[in-house]
């Protein structure tokens, strides 16, 4: 018994975290967070994190950098859902180091999305894909675009266009949207 609300507690306290961040955080923030703060080992976070994706809570998305293939979380709107009647049985003190966690963290994290493509479901069955490009030295976003796109297929491809050809496109739709017509 102990163990299932334990469980429970670690898959909150991943969703709180996720959620409290407000952007996709990588698998490797996420481990480090846990890590450092002690707060479950990395094989249990793992297992924590692919059941969530499993059961609508999370969702992972796949980006393909020239390096390496990070996945990224996002709370769904189920595990929202979830997360709004259950955050009370997180323990005060789990909450305060997310938070504070947060506070210092988020704009390093928020830094390294300098270029982004992320899609999510959207209620309705389809995915919205989100695009930008953020200026890490003026801690400013340049652009940001927001688009509904029908299966997950349109979305990952969105994706990797975006992240192949963000500067030909920020370039583009700045001149298109500059020029007069």
């Amino acid at each position: 018994m102990a163990l299932e609300y334990k469980d429970v507690e670690n898959k909150l306290l991943l969703l709180y975290l996720i959620n409290m961040m407000e952007l996709p955080m990588t698998r490797s923030q996420v481990t480090d967070f846990v890590i450092q703060n002690d707060l479950m080992n990395h094989f249990t976070l793992g297992e924590n994190l692919a059941d969530m994706v499993e059961r609508g809570y999370l969702e992972a998305t796949q980006e393909n950098t020239s390096d390496e293939n990070i996945t990224r979380y996002v709370v769904t709107d189920e595990g929202l859902t979830n997360l709004e009647l259950l955050e009370s049985q997180i323990p005060r003190h789990i909450r305060n180091i997310i938070t504070q966690y947060v506070e210092e963290n988020r704009g390093k994290i928020k830094k390294g999305y300098e270029k982004t493509a992320h899609y999510f479901p959207a209620e309705n069955g389809e995915y919205i894909v989100k695009c930008g490009i953020y200026d890490d030295k003026r801690d400013t976003m340049l652009m940001e675009l927001s688009f509904p796109v029908v299966t997950r297929e349109q979305a990952k491809q969105m994706q990797q266009n975006w992240n192949t050809n963000y500067t030909t496109l920020y370039q583009k739709i700045l001149l298109t949207l500059t020029e007069t017509i």
